[in-house]
């Protein structure tokens, strides 16, 4: 049996609940996850090194995809389009058609982007 209530006796697996003390020269406060910002401390900036080395990567992944589909699709194709007609590569077939629909969009949200922009600065210039 214990002496004290909180002595466990021997044999018993019960735990005790009492929170363990803390270090002799410490507070019990918990420290911050390792890679925390503590407060006073600026977290570190992106810079452009680091946001071309993220955009380097990621064109390498895309390269990476585009030869893989440009094997898996060698296969040849005809094509017949507005009275023209010819056989090509399955793959490049594809990628043509993919920068057509890219340049269908592009064009006219650029040409809108620079219609916003210029009458924003029309805007601005009055005021």
């Amino acid at each position: 049996m214990a002496d004290t209530p909180g002595d466990i006796a021997p044999g018993n697996t019960a735990t005790s609940n009492a929170a363990p003390a803390a270090a002799p020269g410490t507070t019990s406060e918990t420290a911050p996850p390792p890679g925390a910002i503590a407060p006073g401390e600026k977290a570190v900036s992106r810079s452009r090194a680091g946001s071309l080395w993220i955009a380097a990567v990621g064109a390498a992944v895309v390269l990476i995809l585009l030869i893989v589909f440009i094997a898996q699709n060698s296969q040849r194709v005809t094509i017949h389009f507005v009275g023209l007609h010819g056989h090509f590569s399955l793959a490049i077939a594809l990628l043509v058609a993919l920068v057509g629909g890219v340049l269908l969009v592009a064009i006219p949200g650029s040409i809108r982007i620079l219609q916003l922009r210029h009458t924003v600065k029309k805007r601005t210039v009055r005021r």
